[in-house]
């Protein structure tokens, strides 16, 4: 007789939300694969090692630690005995093309002696613009970042909130309302763009993120995103999930009823489960691992009408000179901000300039560099792949553009010091992450993709599937991903 796979649950993709979600089916009793196509367990949080450096691929900013926490007490174990994690002070030092800092971070009392220097009476707007964050935070996060979406009714339940926090006024909106530097609100309004969404059309409830951050702070593992990784993939080998590199799926296995049996593998091998979790970009998965005539009405709309976050630039490098007045988080912004912007996501053009995430680990753990060096690096907003730039043109030579402007600026002679340099672009995320149009962080968070509309955890066109990760709820972000997992969970009933 054959064995029964009703107990098996194969995850396919092992970034966050899939090992969360492999964590947590494991601790309800199932047998757990985790397969991924990547030749490193993490999903987009790579690591890289080049000339004695090392760089973190994938996020590099860590709040909400009790989501990680949570994944070890399943099991009756400590974070802390895998993890040193390290808060941060400030959590992001802004630096404008006027020559102005902001250093964000810290006490309220800290952040409000940084707006002083900007305009005083923004010193009441943002107190109110934390209270405001906190009362879309109690809902957008509390209530309902792991909550089930699958089903209208729940959304419907749901309105009246969204009404009432303005989940239809954009980020950008919102900051207004609080601020009036423009300064202030362009750093107080980039948040969408951690996620993949752009301040002028993302929905307000991501100004969640404010409070969220104020209320945990963030924080940096020692060792880097790379050691929370290995902190969880220890953990699942204690636990006994099944791991599975460099394993990529082809299709689903799907029979007469519309039920979910198992996975294809591009080997050809058939691998059974009595349930499948993909941690893929659900976008690409349903145009390529499912026939269209399984897919609902519903699956075919959301792919028909997606519209997609924007694509990053990635450039890492090390330097052989010491930034010491460089912080761990650095947002560079350029000379235009909604022009910008609307070149990214509106006109999809490869503009000339640019704005700029700086990730300096060395700042907080010296260990990512030789002695005398540091590790860096640069993320660059940029169209997605519906653009079609020539990236083998454009990649170098947006990478020179990037060097030359920040050796002017915040890294002195940084085209002297730079070495062991390399970049990614939107064609390496789709090729490496498969991600439909190589975008940064799937489908965009707009209010019309956000919550009902987005893509659902528990499938509507097949039984027995399920999504989490950055497409479905509640979105992108190491918080997102890891919420979507525990919604996952609650849709899943323990083992029999």
């Amino acid at each position: 007789m054959a064995q029964s796979t009703d107990n098996t649950v194969i995850v396919v993709g092992a970034g966050f939300g899939g090992i969360a979600s492999a964590l947590r089916l494991r601790a309800k009793g199932y047998a757990v694969k985790l397969l991924d196509q990547c030749p490193q367990l993490g999903g987009r949080a790579q690591v890289y090692s080049v000339g004695g450096f090392t760089h973190d691929a994938g996020p590099t900013v860590l709040t909400a630690p009790f989501l990680l926490e949570e994944l070890f007490e399943l099991f009756g174990k400590q974070l802390a005995d895998y993890l040193e994690l390290v808060p941060l002070n400030p959590w992001y030092q802004f630096v404008f093309p006027d020559g102005q800092v902001f250093n964000y971070g810290g006490s309220v009392e800290d952040t409000l002696q940084e707006i002083e220097a900007f305009n005083p009476a923004d010193k009441t707007g943002y107190l109110n613009l934390v209270e405001s964050s906190k009362a879309i935070f109690d809902v957008g996060f509390e209530q309902l970042g792991a909550t089930p979406f699958h089903t209208f009714s729940t959304m419907l339940k749901t309105v009246p909130h969204l009404i009432s926090l303005k989940a239809q006024e954009p980020v950008w909106n919102f900051v207004c309302r609080h601020l009036q530097d423009e300064n202030l609100r362009q750093a107080f309004s980039i948040q969408p763009l951690l996620v993949g969404g752009n301040p002028f059309s993302t929905s307000s409830i991501y100004s969640l993120i404010h409070f969220l951050e104020r209320k945990w702070g963030i924080h940096f593992a020692k060792g880097g995103t790379g050691a929370v990784v290995q902190a969880l993939a220890k953990l699942m080998a204690e636990v006994g999930i099944s791991v599975h590199l460099n394993t990529r799926v082809e299709r689903l296995l799907i029979d007469d009823f519309k039920r979910c049996k198992g996975v294809l593998l591009s080997n050809g091998e058939k691998l059974n489960a009595g349930k499948v979790v993909s941690n893929a970009d659900p976008a690409f998965v349903y145009r390529n691992w499912v026939n269209s005539e399984s897919l609902s009405l519903s699956t075919k709309l959301k792919n028909k009408t997606a519209a997609y976050s924007m694509g990053l630039f990635v450039l890492y490098f090390g330097t052989q000179a010491r930034y010491p007045n460089v912080e761990h988080h650095t947002i560079w912004l350029g000379k235009r901000y909604k022009a910008l912007l609307d070149d990214i996501f509106k006109h999809q053009v490869l503009a000339e300039d640019f704005s700029l995430y700086l990730h300096r680990p060395t700042a907080t753990d010296s260990s990512f560099a030789p002695e005398g060096c540091e590790s860096f690096y640069v993320l660059c907003p940029v169209p997605n792949l519906q653009a079609e730039i020539d990236w083998r043109l454009e990649g170098p030579r947006l990478r020179d553009r990037i060097v030359k402007a920040l050796s002017k600026t915040i890294l002195p002679n940084l085209e002297q010091t730079i070495c062991h340099d390399f970049f990614k672009t939107p064609e390496d995320f789709a090729t490496s992450y498969s991600s439909l149009h190589g975008t940064g962080f799937s489908i965009a968070p707009i209010l019309r993709q956000s919550a009902w509309f987005r893509y659902h955890n528990k499938s509507e066109s097949i039984k027995n599937f399920y999504l989490t990760g950055a497409g479905t709820h509640p979105g992108a972000g190491l918080p997102g991903v890891l919420c979507s997992a525990k919604v996952v969970d609650a849709l899943i009933p323990e083992a029999v």
